[in-house]
């Protein structure tokens, strides 16, 4: 039977029209469609199809899928988060043929994803933020109303031969990116330490650091090309040595805006080479398996990265207004700049190096032992460098209403550009331990010791709004000794123990009731990740007033550095106020280094216990229950981080759910 989705159902119809009624015995013909209604917070609507039509040597295969998903925003706040409304479609035909020693395969392939994100009707007109408080309403890119379409083109051909197994292949993409994308156009106010009091004073007294709104059309069309062509072989050299070998290149093109409202200047990256190699040797006698790997992978610049053109002049203007009025933010005008996002024509496409190495052997009983290695260099890294900031000059008060006055090109306010500025280092070491089957135990148990650092880039950072943040040095003109640091998910030492055993049968009494159990448990504990400690304010007497946030203070107690603050009843202790000063006027920069202080770290068991039973004839019962924090564990947030603000130094939230429990009983007949 056809879907009962009337969609689906002329979709298929349409197919089976134009292909030959006589199929073949051996096709097989799968369609889906489901279609779920939730109602109010989330609305799901799923329909697919799918058709495998072999003939002979010959395979042919048509996938469609459409999800439309509705989502009515969860908040604590209202108007905090966005209604959502996502439309996706996915089509696949995939043709496919085999010969002796060989097959070939292509495919063609299209996919959409249109997304709607508007303010929740009780969001307030504007974005408000507030040094640390939650905002009010939702982020200053809401609305999004954006439709991305990719098509794929791919090809592979695999043959076999001797000692070789070769492949080559290729995969081309297609990039369309339509639609409008806001920054600020709702308008924007932040309250900010400054003017001498703290943020909250000033929210409440109604006086703003600043005010930012975008006016202009930022509806844009955007298309590139990203390539892919490779060939590899796999050689068997002799019995107990493998290599692998090839090499791939992967040109991208520049993208183009289609209706030639902006230009984005960085050329084609057509000199992508990455090759790659490996071995596999056994080792004599008993001393097991040796491997290696190593290979440069290529990422990409990001769609959401080069889109932020749509953004400046002279088709948008995006106005920064210091210390307005709350009622009237644009009466000073005169002061106000505008702010300009850029692209560096050298931009390039981000790589890494990748390499391993490991080492695995079978001991006595079963037991496996295995020790390894893995690491990287990122190279080229994507970040947003925050340029035209304000600076001290004679004459010239130190405040935050003369930070335009203050900038280099008095014609622009920042000047945000993109950039190839960071790398990113990456080293793990790993033991594992595994005990397949033992008296009915099983074990396998895994410990890593790494250490990932960066120059404020986190390895994948798209330089787009937190994104870009998050690479944003103190001082404009000093950028990688002061972003170099831990990277934000480094996490030092790793232990997870998994645990599985079954309780033996007996046929009678008792014991036929408590035999067969399966009581399984898994354990993982972690170091925390690091966090920053920041002044809480860029205005006098808290940062060094030039206009961009995310300063550090200076340290007066070394001895707190690489603490790590994971108990609300010991942070303040741990992370006290003391140990801190703000900056001065004139001061470029705080010497606190980039995160230099951990969160408390993860310590969570899993357990489960099942059984199932046989009766009459093929008929089991089955019954599991499980838990998901045994323990009730918490794993706390890192507590306030701006020295300026109440809270610092105090934990008030967690980053796991508390315990829970699911039970699950089912009947297979």
């Amino acid at each position: 039977a056809l879907a009962t989705d009337p969609a689906t159902r002329a979709l298929v119809e349409r197919f089976l029209a134009a292909y030959p009624r006589e199929l073949p015995n051996r096709t097989d013909i799968n369609v889906r469609a489901l279609n779920t209604n939730a109602p109010q917070v989330i609305d799901n609507d799923t329909a697919g199809a799918r058709l495998d039509l072999p003939r002979g040597r010959d395979r042919l295969a048509l996938r469609y899928l459409y999800t439309h998903q509705h989502v009515e925003a969860f908040q604590l706040v209202a108007g905090q988060n966005p209604d959502t409304d996502t439309r996706a479609h996915t089509a696949r035909a995939t043709w496919s043929r085999e010969w002796d020693g060989a097959v070939a395969e292509f495919t063609a392939g299209f996919d959409r994803i249109a997304s709607l994100l508007a303010p929740e009707k009780n969001a307030v007109g504007l974005t408000i933020s507030t040094s640390g408080l939650e905002g009010l309403g939702p982020q200053a890119g809401i609305p999004i109303d954006r439709a991305m379409n990719h098509f794929r083109y791919a090809g592979q051909a695999r043959r076999t031969s001797g000692a070789h197994q070769w492949s080559a292949g290729f995969h081309l993409l297609r990039r369309q990116l339509n639609g409008t994308e806001s920054d600020c156009h709702r308008g924007y106010f932040s309250f900010g330490n400054d003017f001498g009091r703290d943020a909250i004073t000033n929210l409440r007294m109604g006086v703003p650091t600043q005010h930012i709104v975008s006016l202009g059309n930022v509806t844009r069309g955007f298309r590139n090309w990203d390539m892919q062509f490779y060939a590899g072989d796999t050689w068997r050299v002799r019995s107990g040595l493998t290599l692998h070998y090839g090499i791939r290149y992967q040109p991208v093109t520049r993208p183009v805006e289609v209706n030639g409202f902006n230009l984005i200047p960085y050329d084609c990256d057509c000199n992508n080479l990455a090759p790659y190699a490996g071995f596999a040797q056994v080792l004599p006698g008993a001393w097991g398996v040796l491997r290696a790997n190593y290979g440069v992978q290529y990422g990409e610049i990001y769609p959401v990265t080069f889109q932020q053109v749509r953004f400046t002049p002279p088709w948008n203007h995006k106005i920064v207004v210091l210390a307005p009025s709350l009622t009237d933010p644009l009466a000073s005008m005169d002061g106000a700049l505008t702010n300009l996002y850029l692209m560096d024509r050298d931009l390039a496409t981000p790589y890494e190096h990748h390499y391993n190495l490991s080492w695995e052997r079978e001991l006595a009983g079963g037991w496996h032992l295995q020790a390894g290695y893995v690491g990287s260099r990122g190279h080229k890294l994507l970040v947003m460098r925050y340029m035209n900031r304000a600076h001290p000059v004679a004459g010239i008060p130190l405040t935050t209403a003369t930070i335009n006055q203050r900038r280099p090109d008095p014609q622009y306010a920042e000047k945000r550009l993109v950039v190839n500025g960071s790398r990113g280092y990456y080293d793990a070491g790993r033991v594992t331990l595994s005990v397949p089957r033992w008296r009915g135990l099983s074990i396998d148990a895994s410990y890593w010791f790494s250490k990932a650092l960066d120059l404020g880039s986190s390895f994948t950072n798209t330089a787009f709004d937190a994104d870009s943040r998050l690479s944003r040095s103190q001082y404009e003109y000093e950028s990688h000794r002061d972003m170099k640091g831990l990277s934000p998910f480094d996490q030092p030492h790793a232990f997870l123990w998994r645990a599985s055993y079954e309780l033996p049968r007996f046929s009678r009494g008792l014991s036929g009731v408590l035999g067969g159990w399966m009581i399984s448990a898994v354990t993982l504990l972690k170091s925390g990740t690091p966090f920053n400690v920041t002044t809480g304010g860029d205005g006098p007497g808290f940062g060094n007033v030039d206009g961009n946030g995310g300063d550090r203070p200076h340290l007066l107690n070394p001895s707190v550095l690489g603490r790590t603050v994971g108990n609300p009843d010991h942070a303040p202790r741990l992370l006290p106020r003391t140990a801190f000063a703000l900056m001065q006027p004139g001061d470029t920069a705080g010497n606190l280094g980039r995160n230099t202080f951990r969160k408390g770290g993860i310590g969570n068991v899993n357990a489960s216990l099942a059984r199932t039973w046989s009766i009459r004839g093929d008929k089991r019962l089955s019954f599991r229950a499980e838990s998901i924090n045994l323990f009730n564990t918490p794993q706390f947030a890192e507590p306030g981080v701006e020295l300026a603000s109440a809270n610092f130094g105090q934990i008030t939230n967690t980053l796991n759910d508390g315990r829970t429990f699911r039970f699950t009983v089912g009947l297979v007949f």
